[in-house]
């Protein structure tokens, strides 16, 4: 907020809508998907129309609270400690999304390392579920094949999003226009392979054996934590092609480019996360070698 007369290096930000609408919104699309999935409230399964409406509301937020940011970083308010501020706040975010994906971990390490503590259960099912891992029957994801293709394609849009913003220190404004295209084009095509992963499993079955009691599990352990992954690829996508629109529109300095810092670093969180997804649910656990 632009206070006359006031001079010090913090900035006090203008009474905003995007909080409480941001939150709403975020209720509706959760409980839109409740309503689409089970149908609840009188409202018929497989009705969508409340989570499209959630939707709506949160790109909504996002674009508009992007916005009003972006007026605030070329208005001049983001001074030095603002910008620490920032800084901390993302790192404080990414923080809490590690802390996100550990749950996803601690779940498929509780399965896979410990499963045979269960099998001197007195109960049959229990015995037969925590038997082996993975589950008796069922067919994993062949690790070396697109697991790895797409291991591949994000360590290259990592280098890509760090070219992006060397180019841009630099003063470099074309390379690191480059950079970021290439980025999101790695970003997207991860998106891709990892859709045509999951029609594969989902088409012929993968997940699914009579045999065992605990192909569930496996199956709910692997799409909650790639699944969740992908949804932060997409998410770290908008966010580059954001700081792209900013770029093209001449945005941002060899010194004042914080946007585009947030975003590598977002970018670079993903990164990490995929490799031990990699490295432990396709590689290690899920082809079984963890044995």
């Amino acid at each position: 907020m632009a206070h006359e007369g006031v001079k010090h290096d913090y900035h006090l930000v203008n009474p905003s809508i995007w909080p409480l609408v941001g939150s709403a919104s975020a209720v509706l699309l959760a409980l839109g998907l409740v309503v689409g999935l089970k149908g609840i409230l009188g409202i018929p399964k497989g009705s969508w129309w409340l989570l499209a409406l959630g939707a709506i509301g949160v790109l909504w937020t996002m674009a508009g609270w992007w916005v009003d940011v972006t007026k605030e970083a070329n208005g001049g308010d983001h001074t030095k400690i603002v910008s620490i501020g920032l800084r901390y706040g993302m790192m404080l975010f990414i923080t809490s999304e590690v802390m996100f994906f550990v749950a996803w971990f601690w779940i498929f390490f509780e399965m896979a390392l410990f499963h045979h503590v269960r099998v001197g259960s007195p109960i049959d099912d229990v015995r037969t579920a925590w038997a082996s891992w993975p589950p008796k029957g069922i067919e994993v994801v062949p690790p070396l094949q697109l697991p790895l293709v797409n291991t591949i394609t994000l360590l290259l849009s990592g280098t890509t999003s760090t070219w992006a913003i060397w180019a841009l220190e630099r003063n470099d404004r074309e390379g690191a226009k480059i950079g970021l295209i290439l980025t999101i084009a790695l970003g997207m095509l991860f998106t891709f392979i990892q859709g045509y992963e999951y029609n594969h499993i989902l088409t012929e079955h993968l997940f699914y054996s009579p045999e065992s009691a605990n192909a569930g599990l496996y199956g709910s352990a692997f799409f909650m934590a790639t699944g969740f992954h992908g949804f932060h690829v997409i998410i770290g996508t908008i966010f580059l092609i954001i700081c792209l629109i900013r770029l093209m529109n001449g945005g941002f300095t060899p010194t004042k480019h914080f946007g585009l810092e947030a975003a590598s670093w977002y970018w670079q969180f993903v990164d990490v996360v995929w490799l031990f997804l990699f490295a432990f649910l396709y590689l290690i656990f899920g082809a079984g070698w963890g044995h």
